[in-house]
């Protein structure tokens, strides 16, 4: 990719031979590997940090836009054809392992959506019976708030000025958890603005749900595995605490078909998709009994840590690997520029 974000430039993907046409975008450049360049090779060498700085270093190019030119003239190494096989060979141990995990975690992910959808089918919809009642958000939920409910637009904005350098608080943003905290450019606030804005203080287990832009996404907050000491939660995000219902069993509840199904019901998308909180509170949700919950609760967790626990199972172990085939292609592609 030679045009677009911050992100994508520079960005690539090895396309293998197909009997299929493709097309490319405008602002995309194919390149096709000559009879003394494995493809492979150009590949492996093109994420590497020798290429990559061009696009995002000190003296890299402009970030939005790349010449065709520009991008035609930059220099990679090119050793002997037999030094490109065995680069390849050694790091295409470490991609396929990655690719094989990715597969492993793909198919465990859909055996967890399986039994999750399985185990919180209870009948119809809003209508009780033996085993469940069905209840509203608002009558099992003792907190149902947002940055918002601190006051005026012109209030919040005097009371809570927005910090580059790390201060009392940090303000999380959807996309902060997203990325569990790996994106650049964190907010901070002061001490004064974490206490005007108590009611979205992050110091209990919560349940954040996005209300604008990424409507659905459900993160379930710890305050003890957040970064920072102090955390406030952003704007364009609802804050949901119960101790009616376990925390757990409605965060499973939240990512359910069913309950996105109804979530999607009030979930505007006329140019940014939102929902607001009055129809957000009025969503019927099940309530089996304690014991019940918490059974459910401890067979989903199994499944929900192996498939997204960053710190076990295998998106950890993916983590790992793509390090480790990194750190390889590095050493291997260190080639000293000749002048």
């Amino acid at each position: 990719v030679r045009n677009g974000s911050k992100d994508l430039i520079g960005k690539s993907a090895l396309i293998p031979k197909t009997e299929y046409s493709m097309a490319f975008g405008a602002f995309m450049s194919v390149l096709r590997a000559k009879k003394n360049i494995n493809y492979k090779y150009l590949f492996h060498v093109w994420q590497s940090p020798i290429v990559q700085q061009k696009f995002h270093g000190d003296n890299a190019m402009p970030i939005n836009q790349i010449t065709q030119k520009d991008f035609s003239l930059i220099k990679i190494p090119v050793p002997p054809l037999e030094i490109q096989d065995e680069i390849v060979k050694v790091l295409d141990n470490f991609t396929e392992l990655t690719a094989e995990l990715t597969a492993e975690l793909t198919s465990r992910k859909k055996q967890y959506e399986y039994y999750r959808e399985l185990l919180l089918n209870f009948d119809t919809y809003g209508e009780a019976t033996s085993e469940c009642k069905w209840s509203t958000i608002k009558e099992i939920c003792d907190t149902i708030t947002n940055f918002a409910a601190a006051g005026s637009f012109a209030e919040v904005a005097q009371n809570v000025p927005y910090l580059s350098e790390p201060d009392y608080a940090q303000l999380v943003r959807t996309v902060d958890l997203k990325s569990n905290f790996s994106n650049s450019n964190p907010i901070y606030v002061s001490k004064h603005s974490y206490d005007y804005l108590w009611r979205v203080n992050l110091d209990e287990i919560s349940i954040v749900l996005p209300s604008v832009g990424n409507c659905g996404e459900v993160y379930y907050i710890e305050p003890d595995k957040l970064p920072y000491k102090h955390n406030v939660l952003a704007k364009n995000a609802l804050l949901v605490r119960s101790s009616i219902v376990n925390m757990k069993y409605l965060k499973f509840i939240f990512e359910s078909r069913c309950f996105q199904k109804s979530l999607k019901k009030i979930t505007s998308n006329m140019g940014q998709s939102k929902f607001n909180k009055t129809d957000f509170e009025k969503l019927f949700v099940p309530v089996p009994s304690k014991m019940e919950q918490e059974r459910i609760v401890s067979i989903l967790e199994r499944f929900d840590k192996l498939c997204n626990d960053i710190s076990e199972g295998l998106p950890a172990e993916i983590e790992a690997r793509q390090k480790q085939y990194e750190y390889y292609r590095d050493k291997l592609l260190a080639f000293e520029e000749k002048k």
